[in-house]
């Protein structure tokens, strides 16, 4: 039955909730996917999908049916996860997302010596810090920073994260250099709207936690243009350790509070919950987790 080879199509399709980003998902153009949909339809003679300019919704039988296929569409593709194990090298099309600094210093680096290990793989990286549908994008695995919000997909820790309060020895010339957290409210503080941890900044003591919500003029949604104000002596800001690595080593930037120290986090690997996981997967984690190692810390 010719229109089998459509479900995957249909089911991408309802779950993205658009042709253009099930276009995207399965690496097909918005045409085509719209005359796979089209062609089902026809062959069952019935409509599936309701269709304007703006929105796509299931028909009352689209319903029922996406209700059906969806498992057997599932099962498919558990089944290929499990033969996948039995390849001689990992292979195929592999998609991932990695935040936007993070992935600039230390995945993207990392990437040609694992193309290498691995040729039969095509990786497609997408680079940014807003975090990602996984599901919705097609991604078969995702780096995520921090604290993980309550999901249905499995983490894996690949490496430790520390934080570090810092700021330029010339804002520190202009303002009195902090010795406390409650300190920091007289400061201008430059926030990343992305932080994990909401909006304010946790510092440990044998006391218990301390909790200070940040205060200044500058919020921004991306941790390179943060890291480059603190540089120009904006403010003081809470940065990875691994971006601010080299401005600490050179005296570009200097640590603050140090005798209050910040929560560490993780660098997560997340991935969809599925009983076979595709060796293509399974070895890039493996492989992060060994380079990232020697860069970060057990």
């Amino acid at each position: 039955m010719e229109h089998f080879s459509a479900l995957p199509i249909f089911v991408t399709v309802v779950e993205c909730g658009s042709f253009s980003l099930a276009s995207q998902k399965l690496g097909l153009s918005k045409s085509a996917v719209s005359k796979r949909i089209t062609l089902l339809e026809q062959s069952l003679g019935i409509q599936l999908l309701h269709r304007t300019t703006r929105s796509l919704s299931l028909t009352e039988a689209g319903a029922r049916y996406f209700d059906y296929v969806r498992p057997a569409v599932k099962l498919a593709a558990d089944g290929l996860d499990a033969i996948s194990e039995l390849q001689q090298a990992p292979q195929g099309s592999l998609r991932i997302a990695v935040p936007m600094v993070f992935g600039r210093l230390y995945i993207a680096p990392l990437i040609p010596e694992f193309l290498r290990r691995y040729p039969k793989i095509q990786l497609q990286m997408q680079m940014d810090d807003k975090t990602t549908d996984l599901i919705a994008g097609g991604f078969d695995l995702a780096i995520r920073i921090g604290e993980l919000p309550d999901s249905s997909l499995i983490a894996r820790k690949i490496a430790p994260c520390l934080s570090v309060i810092c700021a330029s020895p010339e804002y520190l010339a202009r303002h009195t250099v902090p010795h406390t957290p409650q300190q920091l409210s007289q400061h201008n503080c430059l926030f990343y709207s992305y932080f994990r941890d909401g909006v304010e900044w946790t510092f440990l003591s044998p006391q218990g936690p301390t909790r200070i919500q940040p205060n200044g003029n500058y919020q921004v949604n991306n941790s390179d243009a943060i890291h480059q104000a603190t540089l120009d002596g904006l403010g003081i800001a809470n940065l990875p350790h691994f971006m601010v690595e080299a401005d600490l080593q050179t005296g570009r930037l200097q640590a603050l509070l140090t005798d209050h120290p910040l929560p560490e986090h993780g660098i997560y690997a997340v991935y969809p919950q599925r009983k076979y996981l595709p060796t293509k997967v399974s070895v890039l984690i493996e492989f992060l987790m060994e380079k990232l190692a020697e860069r970060l810390g057990k």
